[in-house]
């Protein structure tokens, strides 16, 4: 046989072989595309979660939810109501103010003595307001406090919480004036109005976003 007889075949086989190799390539590729591809979702599908607390955390911040709870159950309070006041005062982040106002619910030390001579404490500091669980136990205390002063209305012990009782008697004593029911569009202040709303609509995402934490289940 010549030598241009064997070498046709040769080539021919070659070829083929060639082309096998391209396509187990393109195979190995496109399994390893896959595979990347459920690895990606699988991580997508167990990071989620945490993505999602991180996202709720940084945006709708909760801590001392056990005292939270504590204080709620002995203040007879909504403990979204709590978590809401806080929020809208410090979001968690107790921070100096330049009125004077302590910790994480922002009370003023004149109202802390108040609240102290009230309640009966003997031993209380406006030092102690700096420690989470005694500044939550004051400023529910105080808002309990407001609420009756107020036969419960929300929107009045916000208004004193923010404004003082002083301005909210005024108000309320125009409204009544003029024959209507006080609400929230007749508080003055913007920065009052604006913060009575803040609360109202954090006391509702609160009780809707940590249910377990905060008890409700």
């Amino acid at each position: 046989m010549s030598r241009t007889a064997t070498a046709v075949p040769s080539r021919r086989e070659g070829s083929r072989r060639a082309a096998r190799r391209r396509t187990a390539q393109r195979r190995r590729r496109a399994l390893l595309a896959l595979l990347g591809i459920g690895l990606c979702f699988v991580a997508v599908v167990l990071a989620a979660p945490l993505f999602k607390r991180a996202v709720r955390e940084f945006t709708l911040p909760l801590a001392y939810q056990d005292v939270i709870r504590e204080q709620a159950a002995a203040k007879h309070l909504d403990p979204a109501l709590i978590a809401a006041v806080i929020y809208a005062e410090t979001k968690f982040d107790p921070r100096a103010s330049s009125a004077g106002a302590e910790g994480l619910m922002q009370i003023m030390p004149q109202t802390a003595q108040f609240l102290a001579r009230r309640s009966g404490a003997t031993t209380f500091h406006i030092a102690d307001l700096g420690t989470p669980a005694v500044n939550i136990a004051y400023g529910s205390y105080y808002l309990r406090y407001l609420l009756d002063e107020y036969h419960g209305s929300r929107v009045l012990a916000l208004a004193a919480y923010n404004g003082g009782e002083a301005n909210v008697d005024r108000w309320l004593a125009i409204a009544r004036a003029h024959g209507h029911a006080f609400t929230v569009h007749d508080i003055p202040f913007p920065e009052t109005q604006a913060y009575v709303e803040k609360v109202l609509k954090a006391q509702r995402d609160y009780r809707r976003t940590y249910p377990t934490e905060l008890g409700y289940r």
